[in-house]
């Protein structure tokens, strides 16, 4: 050890010493600060002009319950998005309140669910039930014919421009098609676009098995779908919205596959949600400290069709909770076009990102973890001491969606990806579809090894690598773009493997599981599982298909490499 001798410095030498150290320790906060990943968050409402569904919301109710929002923004200095559906455009009070936000520093853009007065104005005629019908063959871009999606792109856009001297820079909706989202972007260079978070039959909208949160590059042929090329791309970054619960969201509703919501959606509160104080603590906490590669993402916010009155009391709750994170430099609130634009110029293609939470709100044992790339997705979930990949769906921009080149005609709307396993599809709430670490046995049944602590770190640029302690020794799962590398060290020799089971008459894809792949089909589209290191076998068939319903993959020198494209 090296003993240091204090010396007597001159007042001088002192303070310029000083203020070198001062200047070396601000450069080294900036570098630090430069290099940590932003948690960005955008306040999006978007703004219908009536709600049919409930005769207390009376159009002059919605209007107000905008204004209190746009007011409520402005007192905690928040600049937020305003998405306005046409009939709310056309509104003249709509028109001054915009016009009034914009010049507050507010983005104003296009809500893209259609109504009445949008399909009249373009020409055609209304087939909805009410002025604004939720319906999917009515009331979104998806049940009409492309050449009628480009008309009615065209008459929104003139009359945003006629209203406000510009057109808009970001458009959402609950989900949009392909073909409506090339076409704002080629026609009217539009920079950002949201759709909802993953559902499953929520409001009769199927959105299930995509990139999980944060933002990617959509492909040419299906806007769920995250592309692979720059040449199959759509270059309009499209960010999941909702703030959806890493942890409890994903199998809510599995006893009838419906979903219910846990989301940020100051409206919601049982069972956590935006309306819960100790949920949102947890929640942005939790999402600002991710370990998410890139950059994590929040949309808050709410649609005036809920009403001030449901909303007022969580957004009222949330509000300083943001402001003050937003001071600490925890989190970056911008608006959706700005988030749009730093993204385009951050990321040519989708980046991997990920959501580690290594808690839950209740401080039950449970936690949760999602990666994401342009290729695959992977959802890992803890509970206590049990481990299981509760979810891995992979992404193909070949793969065109039914909605792309005609109208849809169901009241409801699916958009999928491909599963490789599907922890709630596949699953029953007594038995639980995933892949898991087992132990075999020669002579019983395998058996799970439990896991003592978990910890994540970005490694090898942005790879996710999770570390997890198991009473035989430390086991390794590194997420990067393109696959999956499991590797175990076994303090004693033993024989392990991951082993994919899901509950009996459960849908599967799977064709065959061949040693070095893992095949499927799904809804008429052929993909694969290479196994790169390890080997696949079958352990259990469908008895009238002989298609794979159980499988396991062994390791090779103690390692697992999966390959997702």
């Amino acid at each position: 050890m090296r003993t240091y001798v204090m010396r007597a410095f001159s007042p001088l030498l002192l303070s310029v010493t000083t203020l070198v150290l001062a200047a070396v320790t601000l450069v080294s906060c900036q570098q630090r600060k430069a290099h940590q990943h932003p948690c960005i968050v955008n306040f999006v409402n978007f703004v219908r002009q009536t709600e049919p569904r409930d005769a207390r919301f009376t159009d002059e109710y919605l209007y107000r319950t905008t204004a209190n929002q746009l007011a409520q923004l402005n007192e905690y200095g928040f600049r937020g998005t305003f998405l306005l559906q046409y009939d709310a455009l056309v509104n003249p009070a709509y028109q001054q309140l915009m016009h009034e936000a914009m010049a507050q520093g507010h983005e104003v853009g296009a809500w893209w669910e259609i109504t009445e007065p949008h399909v009249t104005d373009a020409g055609m005629k209304w087939r909805g039930r009410y002025p604004w019908d939720w319906h999917a063959n009515v009331g979104f871009a998806t049940g009409y014919t492309p050449a009628e999606r480009e008309m009615l792109v065209d008459t929104y856009m003139k009359r945003f421009y006629d209203i406000f001297g510009c057109y808009p820079q970001s458009v959402g909706s609950w989900f949009i098609d392909a073909h409506t989202l090339e076409y704002l972007y080629e026609h009217y260079s539009i920079v950002a676009s949201c759709n909802c978070k993953d559902q499953y039959g929520t409001d009769g909208y199927t959105l299930w098995g995509g990139y999980w949160n944060q933002a990617y590059y959509p492909s040419r042929k299906n806007a769920y779908m995250p592309a692979q090329t720059t040449e199959g791309q759509i270059p309009v970054p499209v960010f999941r919205m909702l703030g959806s619960d890493p942890v409890h969201q994903y199998d809510n509703g599995l006893d009838n596959h419906f979903q219910g919501v846990v989301t940020l959606e100051p409206v919601y509160s049982g069972g956590g949600g935006g309306g819960n104080r100790q949920w949102v603590e947890w929640f942005l906490s939790a999402m600002a400290g991710s370990t998410s590669l890139a950059f994590n993402y929040i949309q808050a916010g709410q649609e005036n069709s809920f009403g001030w009155e449901a909303m007022k009391e969580g957004l009222t709750m949330q509000m300083p909770i943001i402001r003050r994170m937003a001071d600490e430099g925890k989190l970056r609130v911008e608006t959706l076009a700005e988030s749009g634009r730093w993204f385009r110029h951050h990321y040519p293609i989708t980046p991997p990102t990920a959501v580690t939470v290594p808690d839950n709100y209740l401080h039950d044992g449970r936690s949760a973890a999602w990666y994401d790339s342009r290729f695959y997705r992977a959802g890992l979930y803890w509970d206590d001491d049990k481990f299981s990949i509760r979810d891995i769906h992979m992404f193909d921009e070949s793969i065109q969606s039914d909605y792309l080149l005609s109208a849809g005609t169901s009241t409801k709307c699916v958009y999928t990806t491909l599963p490789v396993v599907d922890g709630f599809m596949w699953s029953t709430p007594s038995e639980r579809a995933a892949l898991r670490l087992v132990i075999l046995h020669e002579d019983a049944q395998p058996t799970e090894i439990p896991i003592l602590a978990h910890s994540f770190s970005q490694t090898s640029g942005d790879a996710l690598t999770v570390r997890q302690e198991t009473p035989y020794g430390p086991f390794a799962l590194t997420f990067s773009e393109d696959r999956l590398t499991c590797t175990f060290r076994p303090e004693q020799p033993l024989e392990w493997a991951l082993q994919f089971a899901a509950a009996p008459g459960a849908e599967l894809p799977f064709t065959e599981a061949a040693p070095q792949e893992l095949k499927a089909v799904w809804k008429g589209h052929p993909y694969a599982v290479s196994i790169l290191q390890g080997s696949c076998l079958t352990l259990a068939k469908n008895d009238s298909s002989e298609c794979p319903t159980s499988w396991r993959i062994l390791p090779q020198r103690n390692r697992i490499t999966l390959l997702f494209r």
